[in-house]
């Protein structure tokens, strides 16, 4: 069976090497530079860093038992520390009832406490047309402290007012997690741990997220694969409703059994001559939320304590900052700087995204200081990364247009997609491994996972198995390495 596997992002690198090690013929088609998609890491200053912050954490051990059988032993467990920072303050994240009393104050903690009673009475009526983000929370936190804590920073992020957002994104990110939830869980460990929101400790490669890619890619080399780098795929290529193959960027075609995509979903749609014009009609309704990220090397080695902050001041621009100084000491080795790695989220026609680096790096900059997350240290360098196409925009209705686009996909044999862009997914990494994994055991061993469903009933495939220092901990207690398992036998 000769597979082509486009795009080498977590999902499509995890297909690739699994198909190849179980006796496919597998080409890898990237088309830019890097492996590892957005989980890549870099190399700036002399440290490595992430593009943004990408803690890895799984309760499903065969993602587990995967992904240390790629990392081994290089992997550090990191203490998390994330908070909010707003109206000068920072803020335990996820929100804990008694550090935000004592830091909104008397006042502001008694009305968040009278609106959220208002909404658990029935006395506050949501006005949205339809279950959106903003009825979500609103429902389970009261509407002050969604208007306090979600509201700014969910606007910035996706480009939309809250009550356009659908209320599956609060559904799949937070879950059930709501105030009466987040009060119990402030007087039980065990409790909070059973949300992976309030996750407290994560596994973390040495070498940076990227490493783990890196290492995937290796190891596909070494199994016979072929990883074709700045590659682009110009679409993908079907007879009478089968997929036959690729057509490259210089036009020639390739001829494959099957096609794995995590090309972005709308740009595969646009590439079939024969798509209907409601299939077309739902893919252009489908919208991607770019991403903006300035480094900043400052000249000091303790700015804050966090390994990420959530800026949700609305006057501030900048959506995360993240300080690789905070994670592994790896990644900084011997240098005596700190880099940060300030967010901002664009669409393709905003200024952001087509301002200068120069601009961009002196707004970043502007911003550290105001926040006052930098004091007057000096800023020795700054560096620009533009990703495009990194957030699936969850608008209230976007399913409605999925379920066209996938019911058109499902009809032509020979086509798996998943991924974030490929399956138009909000995913983490471990969503998009496990995708990986069972896109490979579809094939190898003829399954038929529904890998439309993963994140909405990903619930169903854990089953609370977690990494520690030295391997995994669960049901069958410790287990040490090595714990690789081929897709023929997970």
């Amino acid at each position: 069976m000769r597979v082509a596997v486009i795009g080498a992002g977590p999902a499509g690198m995890t297909a690739a090497l699994q198909l190849q090690r179980g006796g496919a013929t597998v080409d890898l088609y990237e088309a830019s530079s890097f492996v590892g998609g957005m989980a890549r890491s870099i190399d700036l200053w002399g440290q490595r860093v992430d593009l943004g912050p990408h803690r890895f954490f799984s309760t499903d051990p065969r993602v587990n038992q995967f992904w240390l059988e790629i990392v081994s032993r290089d992997y550090a467990m990191v203490d998390r520390q994330t908070r909010i920072y707003y109206d000068q303050k920072f803020f335990q994240y996820p929100l804990r009832p008694l550090d935000a009393c004592r830091q909104l104050g008397l006042v502001n903690s008694a009305l968040c406490g009278a609106s959220y009673l208002k909404q658990l009475s029935g006395f506050a009526v949501a006005k949205d047309c339809e279950p959106s983000f903003q009825t979500w929370v609103t429902q389970r936190f009261g509407r002050r402290l969604f208007e306090t804590f979600f509201k700014s920073y969910s606007e910035k992020l996706w480009g939309i007012p809250c009550n356009e957002l659908s209320d599956e994104f609060a559904a799949q990110r937070i879950k059930q997690f709501s105030l009466a939830e987040a009060v119990r869980s402030s007087f039980s460990r065990r409790r909070a741990s059973d949300h992976k929101t309030l996750v407290d400790r994560f596994a973390y490669p040495t070498g940076g997220t990227g490493m783990v890619y890196e290492r995937m890619a290796t190891m596909f080399r070494a199994s016979g694969g072929t990883v074709h780098l700045e590659f682009p795929i110009r679409r993908v290529v079907t007879e009478q409703r089968r997929v036959t193959g690729i057509e490259l960027g210089d036009g020639n075609t390739r001829r494959y059994d099957h096609v794995i995509s995590t090309m972005p979903l709308t740009s595969l749609v646009k590439g079939f001559d024969y798509a209907p014009d409601d299939v077309l009609k739902s893919a252009s309704q489908l919208k991607f939320r770019n991403t903006v990220i300035v480094y900043l090397n400052v000249d000091s080695t303790s700015l804050f304590s966090d390994q990420w902050l959530y800026i949700h001041s609305p006057n501030l621009a900048a959506g995360r900052v993240t300080n690789f100084r905070n994670w592994v000491k790896e990644l900084y080795g011997n240098s005596s700087t700190t880099i940060l790695a300030v967010e901002r989220w664009c669409d393709a026609d905003d200024a952001t995204w087509n301002a200068s680096d120069e601009t961009l790096i002196e707004q970043a900059s502007a911003e550290m200081r105001q926040a006052k997350l930098i004091g007057n240290e000096t800023i020795l360098n700054g560096h620009v990364v533009r990703l495009p196409r990194c957030y699936p925009v969850y608008r209230c209705g976007y399913q409605t247009h999925i379920d066209v686009v996938a019911g058109f996909i499902r009809s032509l044999s020979g086509l798996t997609v998943i991924g974030r862009y490929g399956a138009f997914k909000y995913n983490n990494q471990d969503h998009s491994i496990l995708t990986g994994l069972l896109a490979a055991e579809n094939l190898l061993n003829q399954q038929s996972h529904d890998l439309w469903d993963i994140n909405s009933d990903y619930e169903s495939y854990q089953e609370r198995t977690l990494i520690t220092e030295t391997g995994l901990a669960g049901p069958l207690g410790n287990i040490d390495l090595p714990l690789y398992r081929t897709a023929a036998t997970v």
